[in-house]
């Protein structure tokens, strides 16, 4: 059974790879469209919100490039949108408020006319994980309950526990920081792939443009395969994204088949999206 998403074709998932030049936003337009539009989930007045990474300050791949979320902005409102929020958390200990002022995206979200939200600053709220296996119950911020339609913006990367970050892993900043602790002590790549199945993200965009291909998540060294992925599925995008840092050779922990990397393997046991290769369509 397929993941509610309208991103197919003929029971496939759709991810798109676009090669960036020298214009980022049609870039971004161009990887969208490839897999039907941004049409497709955004109706007139729609409230939808982005999910950047901003686990720390550090420079792009690290977080966010906040120019990508601009773009992306930019392009969610052309589409219809009447309402922008971008809602996030860093990572424990340290204020996602600052994180956001210092790498440029508080004046990026007022630009847009954005309401940028720091789940560190609001109420959590706990909810049940109908799916998780190894994760039954989450606290989130509560102002993730009226989000509206959820747009990820992850920028792919290794990490030095969870092996890689990309869509499934961009959840966990949306975890209580409490949580986060005992997420990372055990069983942390289950669940993430537990987590994330709470969620139902209506569009992935992908910034592959850098990425680290060893360390992460706040360092590492670099590689460029300048790409803007797209999916509505989090598991094919995943499986794009780690299969774009394979093509590197690097000395890091996903050195082995993309289908039994645990974050995946999890993710195809409770059904979030694609099981195999036969369920991916790949358009370039």
């Amino acid at each position: 059974m397929m993941s509610q998403t309208p991103y197919t074709n003929l029971g496939r998932y759709l991810v798109s790879k676009v090669r960036v030049s020298d214009n980022l936003k049609n870039a971004i337009n161009q990887s969208v469209n490839l897999i039907g539009g941004f049409e497709k989930i955004i109706a007139p007045n729609d409230t939808v919100t982005i999910k950047p990474n901003l686990n720390t300050a550090d420079p792009y791949p690290a977080s966010s490039d906040p120019q990508f979320i601009r773009a992306l902005g930019e392009i969610i409102l052309n589409a219809g949108a009447g309402k922008l929020k971008i809602i996030d958390s860093s990572t424990m200990r340290v204020s996602t408020r600052k994180v956001a002022n210092t790498i440029g995206l508080t004046s990026v979200a007022e630009e847009l006319d954005a309401e940028l939200i720091f789940l560190d600053e609001h109420d959590w709220v706990k909810v049940d994980i109908p799916r998780g296996k190894f994760m039954k119950k989450a606290s989130i911020g509560k102002p993730l309950l009226e989000r509206g339609k959820t747009v990820l913006a992850p920028c792919l990367k290794t990490h030095f526990l969870a092996r890689y970050t990309g869509s499934m892993k961009l959840f966990v900043g949306w975890l209580k920081h409490s949580e986060r602790i005992k997420l990372h002590l055990q069983n942390l790549e289950p669940k993430i792939a537990d987590l994330a199945s709470y969620f139902n993200p209506d569009l992935i965009v992908m910034d592959a443009r850098t990425c680290f291909i060893t360390g992460g998540p706040s360092s590492g060294i670099c590689s460029s395969p300048n790409m803007i992925l797209a999916s509505g599925d989090m598991v094919a995008i995943d499986v794009e994204g780690v299969r774009a840092i394979q093509c590197c050779n690097a000395d890091n922990k996903l050195q082995m088949d993309v289908w039994e990397i645990p974050q995946i393997k999890r993710a195809v046991e409770i059904g979030i999206g694609a099981t195999s290769d036969a369920d991916i369509e790949v358009i370039e």
